[in-house]
């Protein structure tokens, strides 16, 4: 009867995260679609990081509980309506063993042109390029070590040259911008900082086939989530003032923090998001589509 209980609670509750509680502001992404993913397995759930292929085919996520997944979207006139995966695999440390649990928060995720693939901690703040037997550690600056408990290297994005970019989730006071890290020829440096504005913390990031650099922001009320995408134009040294794509309502969505853009069959830029539902009953998995309006 308890469980009868809890499971019915949890319905209610993941309903109500996912009313459209409030008007969306004007927008140039045009909403596409949502599709709740379910998978019997103890460690489905808590996804942080999302990659695409080019085609929009098929996928790699990570969780924050140092877990990678891959798999294909089952796509219907365009919009998702089944996934297929393969299992849900561990990510091991620099020695091969098993993540300490302070050490598991992995969130961002990033994949070369030739296939490689590295992931941000907020835990222990640190990049890695992931091997499924032993992962390889990227060199580890100082500025990561100043980071707040947290509130880490939540995003993590590759451009076209293989250059890797990274950012925290709170840049340390409301009215400082959050700086880029970035690694290139072996060296972070920092070359830039993206703006910041109240109330919305970055969770997620990627290049685009355009080469704009897209990120996902995320707003917590205490009981709903909103999220916020923008866009930047990147050079070597500097970075646009960025423009916003969509800003969800509040409690539109669950807690979106994987954001990956790819270009679909119509040419449409293609900004496609999943959420960690935090091993809650009451949060539930979901992949959310946009489309830009150019």
């Amino acid at each position: 009867m308890l469980r009868r209980s809890r499971v019915a609670l949890g319905a209610a509750l993941a309903a109500l995260l996912t009313l459209q509680v409030s008007a969306s502001p004007i927008q140039r992404a045009q909403f596409i679609d949502t599709f709740t993913w379910l998978m019997p397995d103890r460690g489905f759930g808590g996804f942080s990081g999302l990659e695409i292929s080019s085609d929009g085919q098929s996928f790699t996520a990570i969780g924050d509980h140092a877990h990678i997944v891959q798999g294909q979207f089952q796509r219907r006139d365009g919009r998702i309506a089944g996934v297929v995966s393969g299992p849900i695999k561990r990510i091991f440390d620099t020695r091969g063993k098993r993540l300490d649990l302070e050490r598991r928060d992995s969130e961002g995720l990033a994949i070369s042109a030739d296939g490689r693939i590295f992931i941000s901690f907020e835990g222990g703040n640190r990049v890695w390029e992931y091997h499924e037997k032993q992962s390889v550690p990227l060199p580890h600056p100082k500025a990561f070590d100043k980071m707040q408990k947290n509130s880490g290297l939540e995003a993590l994005a590759i451009d076209a040259n293989g250059w890797l970019y990274t950012l925290p989730e709170r840049s340390g006071a409301l009215t400082r911008d959050f700086p880029v890290y970035r690694f290139r020829d072996g060296t972070w440096d920092q070359p830039f900082s993206i703006p910041r504005t109240a109330p919305f913390l970055v969770v997620g990031a990627d290049f685009g086939p355009d080469g704009r650099l897209y990120i996902l922001e995320r707003s917590f009320t205490g009981f709903s989530f909103q999220s916020r995408v923008r866009r930047f134009d990147v050079t070597d040294t500097s970075i646009s003032a960025g423009e916003t794509l969509l800003e969800s309502s509040n409690g539109q969505f669950d807690n979106l923090e994987g954001l990956s853009v790819w270009r679909d069959a119509q040419g449409r830029i293609r900004l496609t998001m999943i959420s960690d539902d935090n091993f809650r009953f009451f949060q539930i998995t979901q992949f959310v589509e946009y489309a830009v309006t150019e």
